[in-house]
Formats: structure tokens, sequence, C-alpha cells
């Protein structure tokens, strides 16, 4: 008999991510030879359907490793497919950090898996399943830059250069504020384990507000600029410019109209 772990069903890729994946490459695809008659509005296509294939890339991260430590229900629900609408609450899971992507220029945490704790043993475990997501958004950063920190972004045209470093931003953005330890969010799945049980029962009433609370920190203009400042100098390691990034939002936002005349060392 197949177990619920091995069915093929429940690993097979869903047609919503190939079709999303396939967004993307045609769209990267026209922002590299400019074949789209507004490149602002390719660059636009290929960023938001990059940030959704993070999106989904993150929430299999933390079905696979909840798999792997045992807790098989994650197959049933179709976390391993890759599909963003089997997600809780798939309409803020997915339309909600999309349209902080639009509106705000910033990766928001955004899918939501239902891992069942009681099924897994081990503290280093439970640890591992929440850091699992924000690694996955600092792991396709890292892809998304090699052309930078491999220095072979010379002949990249300005316009896809543009897009892969503001790409690159919002997984950065993510990881960091993922990594944040706010109830809710992954940081606090990491350390929660190790936390007494006292510390949690006062935690606990905080989760469902964690993203309201760190959005909200964001509005404090000393937070605001030291987050950024972080943003930057990571990004600076992996050899993307604030330029690029600037002029990545610039295209993303073509109904603003396009940057002009955009020479880049």
């Amino acid at each position: 008999m197949t177990s619920a772990s091995t069915h093929p069903e429940h690993h097979r890729i869903s047609p919503v991510f190939l079709g999303i994946a396939a967004v993307m490459a045609v769209s990267g695809w026209a922002v590299w030879y400019g074949w789209a008659e507004v490149t602002g509005f390719a660059v636009f296509l290929f960023v938001v359907s990059g940030w959704l294939v993070s999106l989904c890339l993150h929430e299999y991260a933390h079905a696979r490793s909840a798999l792997g430590a045992g807790d098989l229900s994650v197959a049933d629900k179709g976390y391993l497919t890759l599909n963003p609408l089997r997600y809780t609450h798939a309409l803020l899971s997915v339309v909600l950090p999309v349209l902080f992507v639009v509106f705000g220029g910033i990766g928001l945490p955004g899918g939501a898996v239902y891992i069942d704790r009681g099924r897994i043993r081990g503290r280093w475990k439970h640890s591992l399943i929440s850091a699992s997501g924000p690694l996955t958004n600092a792991l396709f950063a890292a892809v998304l830059t090699a052309p930078f920190w491999l220095h072979g972004v010379a002949d990249v045209p300005v316009a896809f250069r543009c897009a892969l470093a503001f790409l690159a931003l919002l997984q950065v953005t993510a990881a960091l504020l993922n990594f944040l330890p706010v109830p809710g969010l992954d940081g606090y799945g990491v350390i929660e384990p190790w936390l007494s049980p006292q510390a949690r029962r006062q935690a606990e009433p905080f989760a469902p507000f964690g993203l309201l609370i760190v959005f909200g920190c964001l509005w404090i203009p000393q937070v605001n600029e030291v987050f950024w400042n972080v943003v930057d100098t990571l990004l600076r390691g992996l050899g993307v410019s604030e330029l690029e990034t600037y002029l990545g939002l610039e295209y993303f936002r073509f109904w603003q109209g396009e940057p002009q005349n955009v020479l880049l060392p």
C-alpha cells in the first residue's frame, strides 16, 4: 500500500505553480530581449511571478522539512505540490504579499501552511522547520544575485539586471522580516521550542498580530532607516548596488513611467 508521504499525487508539481513559473520565464525572456511593448510591464510580470515562485518554495521548505520530521499530514494537505491555493487563507497568503510588493516595494511574509507540531518530537526539528522557509528566501537571493557577485553582469541588459536586483531585494527583506523573533513569524518559531511554557503562553495572544506589529514598527523612521541600511549592506555584499535596486523598482512601477537614458557601470 502507498502511504500518504509516498503517494505520487502528493508530490506531483501543481499546474498552478508550473503556470506561474512559465510566466516568470516568458516575461524574463521578454525583458532580456526587449520584445515587450512596455518593458516595465514585462518587468512587473517577471518580479510578481518570481515573488510567487519564491513564496511557494518558502512554504514547500516548511512542509518538506515537517514531512521529514514526522508530520505526514502535510502530504495529504497538498503542501508538497507547490500549489499556493493549498495554503491556509489563500487570499491573504498570496494576494496580500503581492499587494505589499506592488505598493510598498517590500517582501513581507506571505503564505501559511499548517504543521501538526504534535507529530514532531525534538526541539531542533521544530526550529529547523521554522527556519527552512526564510533560509529558502536567502538561498533564492543568492541565486538571483549570482551574476552580480560572480561579476557577470557587464553584458546583461539593464532592465533585466535591475529586475533581478529588485527581486533579490524582495527575497532579502522577506528573509530578514521572517527571521525576526516576533510571535507569528518564523523567527519566533525557531526560538519557541526553547522557551519556557510560561513564556510561550504569554506570547501566544500576540501571534495573530505579529505581521501587523512588524509593519507598524517599519513606520517608525529610526527603525525603518536601520532596516533598510541592513538590507542595503547585505545586497552590496552580494554585489548589488542601491542604484540597481532603485531602478528595478522604477521599471516595476511601469504605470509611473519608465527610467530614461539609464547607464550603469
